[in-house]
């Protein structure tokens, strides 16, 4: 099996092509360029590395949120053109899922968080020590309902992800069950993984068509709710 990973839905952009069981190469900038000025590129520097025949590929995995409204219509656009160009099928890999599959064999509970602003955090709760388990599935929660449902579990976490520096001052206050922070190496995403999990997702059928891929973006953009707001008002 061969894939092509792409990854787009916050700050970090990444590439990976998968194969054997393995990613053979990836590419990781988490630094402020726009992803439409990186992703393609960095997308060819590995497939000219690595000498992939991008026809050779059974499918792209791409990030599908939740995360950056501008991130995930450029990562969508850009795995969308691929599919469409190359006619091969996409595998929407959810993005907090995808966080928290490279945190294999920890006993502790996984909880990646994205800044959502407004005092939220994209999360999910999971588990991967023998099986990857899906606890809680992606939602936007606000910071203080999050760590109320974890101190309920009563069991270790490990948080990860760019909502971490932004709630780390009510983790530290309203955590009441033993937590850890990831290292910076493991905390943010990587398209290796969503390569890797999109695998698993592939041998279970679970593909779509270029035309049927969307983003799960979980709540609306800011433009929109302004947009309902004044629609409100106007009533």
């Amino acid at each position: 099996m061969k894939l092509l990973g792409i990854e787009s839905a916050s700050l970090t952009a990444s590439a990976a092509i998968w194969e054997d069981d393995m990613v053979i190469a990836e590419y990781t900038v988490n630094h402020k360029k726009t992803h439409s000025q990186t992703l393609l590129p960095m997308i060819d520097e590995i497939v000219q590395m690595t000498e992939t025949d991008l026809k050779t590929l059974d499918a792209i995995a791409v990030s599908g949120g939740p995360g950056s409204f501008t991130g995930l219509r450029i990562g969508s656009a850009t795995a969308k053109g691929l599919g469409l160009a190359l006619e091969k099928p996409l595998i929407h890999v959810p993005t907090l899922d995808a966080m928290a599959y490279e945190h294999f064999g920890t006993d502790r509970l996984i909880c990646p968080m994205l800044d959502a602003r407004r005092e939220q955090v994209y999360c999910g709760i999971y588990e991967f020590h023998d099986e990857f388990r899906i606890i809680k599935g992606q939602a936007a929660l606000g910071i203080l309902e999050l760590l109320k449902e974890l101190n309920g579990y009563g069991r270790p976490v490990v948080f990860l992800g760019d909502g971490v520096p932004v709630s780390r001052e009510r983790i530290d206050r309203e955590c009441t069950v033993p937590y850890v922070f990831a290292p910076s190496f493991a905390c943010r995403q990587r398209a290796g993984a969503v390569a890797a999990l999109g695998a698993a997702y592939f041998l279970q059928g679970k593909t779509e068509t270029a035309e049927e891929h969307k983003p799960e973006y979980l709540r609306m953009s800011q433009a929109e709710r302004e947009r309902q707001k004044k629609q409100e008002e106007s009533l």
